[in-house]
């Protein structure tokens, strides 16, 4: 049985007057809906005072006094009166039309005597009785009708109450048939699965319903219509009108008739898509939080401070070995190393103070085996800064420890390996420089030997052909060759020993001072030389100076063929590192060659062209790498050439990383 579509305008309709004229109608509806204790007593008694007056002056006028029927028109004031003003005016026209009958109507006329008092008795006795039922006839109806009123307002009240609780639910609401058609169905759920109302109260919930719900829906249905139940809650998703799904919470109530039998069902609909899209967000992350803690090996933990009780997450104690899931204190303080558990209580109680964050290594014994944890955690804390739980994670470091223990040997014995090595190269190229040294001593002597022989053979004998003479000289000038060459080795030897002593230097000074000289030394050559003020450094000064002699000296060589000869000494900073630059636009050099620009005794240039021995860039290079620094060259054929240098470890290079 299905039950009527109700009245939805939320007004109850006014019950219906019995069939007769519309004058009567009216008449009735109006005393029906008469309703004296609205109206003040003191009008009530004035309007029945009124009408009396009117009844009795309708009286005298209408039939003189001997003709009868004196109480019919003051009959019908007091039913008016009663009618308006209720039980105590209908009394007091009954008294008032009584009195005035009495004075103007009855012999004699004008007065309260009787001619037959008998019949004024029971002509008064019968009007009172009758008048008296009239008027509790016509309060009983007012009353009747007034609670019939107030239960119809109660009942639209009601009524009303109901259709702002149906339509302006929170939730979704329905009336669904035992057949599973929707009677009703209030804009909310609408709303939630996007059909209008009135396509709605044509479908049964079947319609919308996902088909692998449906059977568990209908199956509680039909235990609710066999009274098996009275209601039932359920999970199920919708189809939308566009297609997506809504996830639902349903509590359906079936609701029977005055007989006892099943007639319809109401349902509240709650949309829960979002709760059961958050849901599965938490479980999935929950689920990557477990594969995660898995997969890097971590246990996380929680602790409740106030009773200082651990507990594992996601059974994640497995990962370290442990037996249960639950600790006190007590029982990680008996599984701490000995040596470990007072520097770890140190750590967790400044870390819950706020001193410190707490990281912390420490070693266990579990299962009578030494293993190495690493602990951290984060508190959080009250409004007045207290910590009142901590949420940690425990890595299990014992390869890596071990790891580093066995790194930590290896060391040790490489330091020691490296040490000996390093002594052992030391001596041999301590006595390869004493060596070097003791050849290019020992020769000079045989040098000088055979240049004296060869010179005084020429002194001696002047007269010796061409041929001759030429050849004495070429037997000098390669003694005196190899005396240079001798002598270059020294000073590299020179150079490559002996302690390095770092102090402040100006290279500003050192450059203007040399400069100064070169001019004073070749008076003839006229040279623009510049020289930046305020370049200084830390360095050995006897180093410095002999290398700014090496590079000023190849450039005021190299530009002697330059008609305007230019020499710069500047200082630049590139990432971070300062560099000292000595440049020239004398001769240059092809950069495809600059490979042996810092290699002793080799040459850019054809002897004939410039003097020297090519021992001035080598002994600069290795002045440069005893301080740790970098040498750089950049030139072009006739373009000048440019040496920069740092007497510090360049930061990234070799050098530093030496």
């Amino acid at each position: 049985m299905q039950p009527p579509h109700p009245n939805t305008s939320g007004i109850d309709p006014v019950p219906a007057l019995p069939a007769s004229s519309p004058d009567n109608r009216r008449f009735w509806a109006w005393a029906l809906d008469a309703y004296p204790a609205r109206r003040s007593l003191w009008k009530r008694l004035l309007v029945a005072v009124v009408i009396t007056l009117l009844a009795a002056w309708l009286r005298v006028m209408l039939a003189p006094a001997e003709s009868g029927g004196r109480f019919v028109t003051l009959s019908l004031a007091v039913v008016l009166a009663t009618v308006y003003g209720g039980a105590a005016a209908g009394l007091l026209s009954t008294v008032l039309g009584m009195l005035i009958v009495n004075f103007f109507l009855v012999k004699p006329y004008f007065s309260l005597a009787f001619d037959n008092p008998m019949e004024a008795f029971w002509l008064n006795g019968w009007h009172l009785i009758t008048q008296l039922v009239v008027i509790g006839a016509i309060s009983l109806v007012q009353q009747k009708n007034q609670r019939l009123r107030e239960a119809s307002e109660a009942a639209r009240q009601t009524h009303r109450q109901y259709m702002a609780t149906f339509e302006q639910a929170a939730a979704g609401m329905t009336h669904v048939g035992l057949d599973g058609t929707l009677l009703r169905v209030n804009q909310h759920f609408c709303d939630m699965v996007g059909y209008p109302r009135e396509q709605l109260l044509n479908m049964r919930f079947q319609d919308i319903t996902h088909p692998d719900d449906i059977a568990d829906d209908v199956g509680l249905l039909e235990q609710a219509i066999a009274g098996k139940r009275s209601d039932y809650t359920l999970e199920k998703r919708y189809f939308h009108r566009d297609g997506h799904i809504v996830w639902v919470k349903l509590t359906v109530a079936l609701i029977r008739d005055d007989r006892g039998e099943p007639d319809f069902f109401i349902s509240v609909v709650q949309d829960i898509t979002e709760t059961k899209a958050t849901n599965q967000a938490l479980r999935t992350s929950e689920q990557l939080m477990r594969q995660a803690a898995r997969l890097a090996g971590l246990a996380t933990w929680t602790v409740d401070l106030s009773t200082m009780h651990f507990r594992t997450l996601f059974e994640s104690h497995r990962m370290l070995g442990l037996s249960q899931h639950e600790f006190t204190r007590d029982d990680l303080v008996a599984m701490c190393h000995p040596d470990d558990r007072e520097r770890m209580s140190r750590n967790w109680y400044r870390g819950v103070r706020g001193e410190a964050s707490y990281t912390d290594e420490y070693r266990v014994i579990i299962n009578g085996e030494e293993r190495w944890f690493l602990a951290q955690a984060e508190f959080e804390r009250d409004a007045a800064g207290k910590a009142i739980r901590a949420l940690g994670v425990t890595y299990d470091i014992t390869s890596r420890k071990r790891a580093e223990l066995e790194v930590q040997q290896l060391n040790a014995t490489l330091e020691a390996r490296i040490r000996e090595r390093t002594q052992q190269l030391r001596g041999a190229y301590n006595e390869l420089e004493s060596y070097s040294y003791a050849v290019a001593h020992d020769l000079r002597s045989p040098l000088r030997i055979i240049n004296g022989f060869a010179q005084a053979i020429q002194e001696d004998h002047p007269d010796f052909d061409a041929p001759t003479q030429d050849n004495l000289r070429r037997i000098m000038s390669a003694s005196r060759q190899m005396g240079l060459l001798i002598d270059g080795l020294l000073k590299l030897s020179q150079f490559s020993r002996g302690e390095l002593q770092r102090a402040p230097v100006s290279i500003s000074n050192l450059a203007r001072s040399q400069c100064e000289d070169l001019t004073r030394e070749h008076p003839g050559r006229q040279v623009d030389w510049t020289v930046e003020p305020g370049l200084t450094t830390e360095a050995d000064p006897l180093l410095v100076e002999a290398l700014l002699q090496n590079l000023l000296g190849n450039a005021w060589k190299y530009t002697a063929h330059q008609p305007v000869a230019r020499i710069r000494v500047y200082g630049k900073i590139v990432n971070g590192q300062r560099w000292f630059c000595v440049c020239d636009n004398g001769a240059g050099f092809d950069m495809s060659r600059a490979a042996k620009l810092f290699q002793p005794f080799q040459r850019l240039h054809q002897p004939g062209e410039f003097a020297g021995l090519g021992i001035g860039l080598a002994t600069s290079k290795r002045i440069v790498e005893r301080h740790g620094g970098t040498i750089e060259a950049e030139s072009a054929p006739g373009e000048g050439a440019t040496f920069c240098f740092t007497l510090t470890p360049v930061a990234g290079g070799p050098s530093s990383a030496a």
